[in-house]
């Protein structure tokens, strides 16, 4: 759930470090104390909905968690549903920057993706909010929920394809084993993750690297 090995992630988004993209338009910081309040709002805004879903979540409660002022969140935002949209993005593009550069470091696809998902595990330990705020994107902003697995397939199956290119896995690659790999880490960060930690992320990654590299069928 990251960008292509050995490649730039390309995919336009929103990263930590490219806060202002978040604002509503017309509403971007242009001072860096500004993107620095507006990254307050968009980590205080994660912790709201996290605790308390959407539709309970306020913008006092942000606000408060950010310690700032009601005036803030009107400066770069119109609404709650606007950095509710904005926060998607947000996590989204957080995970793929943390786990980027442990899949570029690989020295091949299948060690790239057993560093992908051994890190998208220990992302997800430190925030397991992002699971309910991306379920309930597809209630609040289907368009953001879509786009969240969209997106993060399109780069699976970029990365998948270049290593077919470079004779590292099987050449008929295709959109389905994208899907597939992402289906699966994404539940096997939910349950390793999120419910339990009674795996560490590395034995969790070293068996999945096993059967992406041997299959499951038998030998």
């Amino acid at each position: 759930m990251a960008g292509e090995r050995g490649q730039p992630a390309t995919v336009e988004g929103l990263s930590r470090g490219d806060a202002a993209l978040a604002a509503s338009e017309g509403k971007a910081p242009r001072t860096e104390r500004g993107r620095k309040t507006l990254r307050s709002i968009l980590d205080a805004a994660a912790v709201e909905f996290g605790e308390r879903g959407f539709h309970d979540a306020s913008i006092s409660g942000i606000t408060r968690r950010a310690g700032v002022a009601l005036g803030s969140f009107y400066t770069y935002f119109d609404s709650k549903d606007a950095v509710f949209r904005a926060l998607v993005r947000d996590m989204s593009d957080q995970v793929r920057d943390h786990v980027a550069p442990a899949i570029r470091a690989a020295p091949d696809q299948i060690a790239a993706e057993r560093a992908g998902l051994r890190e998208f595990i220990a992302f997800v330990r430190g925030h397991k909010e992002i699971y309910r705020i991306i379920d309930e994107s597809e209630f609040v902003d289907p368009e953001s929920f879509r786009l969240h697995y969209a997106v993060t397939a399109d780069r699976i199956a970029a990365r998948l394809k270049a290593a077919a290119a470079r004779g590292e896995i099987r050449a008929d690659v295709s959109e389905v084993h994208a899907w597939a790999i992402m289906g699966m880490n994404v539940f096997l960060g939910l349950r390793y993750g999120v419910w339990e930690d009674d795996a560490s992320p590395d034995e969790v990654a070293d068996t999945v690297a096993e059967m992406l590299a041997r299959g499951i069928g038998a030998r």
